[in-house]
């Protein structure tokens, strides 16, 4: 591991402030202009996330010089009934932000459900066409499966520019993400590497009791967030560390952290190797709140959200808090043992939970 520059954060703009379940336009405006102040330029929005390309143009786009900024976006196959369909994502997504042109673009979410779709469509070819006639500057992928398919993906697809990956210290060695094995992966094709869920959706800036207590003894009054973006930007080859900060005070925790990056140090990485043990032995479903799994739900169960109430109660034994948030979570919505066990959000999950078991688990928790 080694230093970083300023140029290797990344405003994610997957999880942006909500009032009323609308983005809070202003706040984000406020948010783009606190990171181009701070030196930063590197902003990721997809297709699939609801809203968040139009942000981007009303909050960056608009508001900024073109030259001041890079700009992701991503084309999922998922939402796509025909090839056609998938190729028009792009045009949509210039014609949301207004770009003209996307500095990185994504094929979205590639994992061992989806890949041959992404092949049939002939989407790896569409990708080149648009870099040679300059729609996008470069063109990657977003990965949540097995280093044996990142390495034979990369393998097949050499001309990739980049690869972005799940990489926190969480799941450095968590057998569902290999988060290592996948980096490793990368880095031996020599791919630069933009690292996603480098807080795992929030999880590791409020990680359980017993975590914090380490880092709190290591380094006081350092929030936890800190640790994991560090963790994340002190590894080698790294092109952007992406941070979904929902509101200013994550983007001022954020930016103090980036803005004066130090690697962390041999005693650090000593904590950190501490706190992956603990969390090894940590009972918290490892849910990082990314959604994809509510998309086309027949019973309308809010799963993050239920997952979010069964950790307080798994991960900090706050029964209490944790009962009250899931009343608060399925209010009219499915509950959780409404779940048919149809098992389409267990296909696209990143995590590979198996949600189904889980929801069962949870209904036992709160509805016996």
């Amino acid at each position: 591991m080694n230093g970083q520059t300023k140029a290797k954060f990344g405003f994610g703009l997957m999880r942006l402030p909500k009032v009323d379940d609308k983005i809070d336009l202003p706040q984000v405006c406020e948010m783009v202009d606190r990171f181009l102040a701070a030196g930063f330029t590197y902003f990721d929005t997809a297709f699939v996330y609801d809203g968040s390309e139009q942000a981007a143009k009303a909050a960056l786009v608009d508001r900024h010089p073109r030259t001041s900024y890079t700009l992701a976006t991503k084309l999922h196959v998922g939402k796509a009934a025909s090839a056609d369909e998938a190729r028009r994502e792009l045009q949509i997504s210039l014609e949301r932000t207004g770009a003209g042109y996307f500095d990185y673009y994504l094929l979205h979410a590639l994992m061992d459900t989806n890949i041959e779709k992404y092949a049939e469509y002939g989407l790896w070819d569409f990708v080149k066409e648009q870099k040679a006639r300059g729609a996008i500057r470069h063109y990657g992928f977003s990965f949540h499966d097995k280093p044996e398919t990142l390495d034979k993906l990369l393998t097949e697809h050499p001309d990739v520019d980049f690869v972005q990956l799940q990489i926190n210290y969480a799941d450095w060695e968590n057998p569902e993400v290999q988060s290592r094995a996948c980096y490793e992966v990368a880095r031996r094709h020599g791919k630069p590497v933009v690292i996603m869920e480098p807080v795992k959706g929030g999880a590791l800036a409020d990680p359980p009791a017993e975590v914090k207590a380490l880092f709190d003894a290591a380094a006081p009054g350092v929030s936890y967030a800190s640790w994991a973006l560090r963790f994340a930007a002190s590894l080698d080859g790294v092109l952007a560390v992406l941070s979904g900060m929902s509101n200013v005070a994550q983007m001022e925790d954020n930016l103090a952290t980036m803005g004066n990056f130090a690697p962390l140090n041999d005693e650090e990485q000593k904590v950190i190797q501490q706190a992956q043990h603990l969390l090894g032995n940590s009972a918290a479903i490892a849910c990082t709140a990314c959604h994809y799994c509510t998309a086309g739900c027949p019973g309308n169960i809010p799963i993050p959200e239920i997952f979010a109430a069964a950790n307080k109660q798994l991960a900090n034994g706050q029964r209490a808090e944790a009962a009250a948030a899931y009343a608060a979570a399925v209010a009219g919505a499915g509950k959780a043992s409404d779940c048919i066990h149809c098992r389409q959000c267990e296909q696209i999950c990143p995590q590979h939970l198996p949600i189904t078991r889980l929801l069962g688990r949870c209904a036992d928790m709160f509805e016996a």
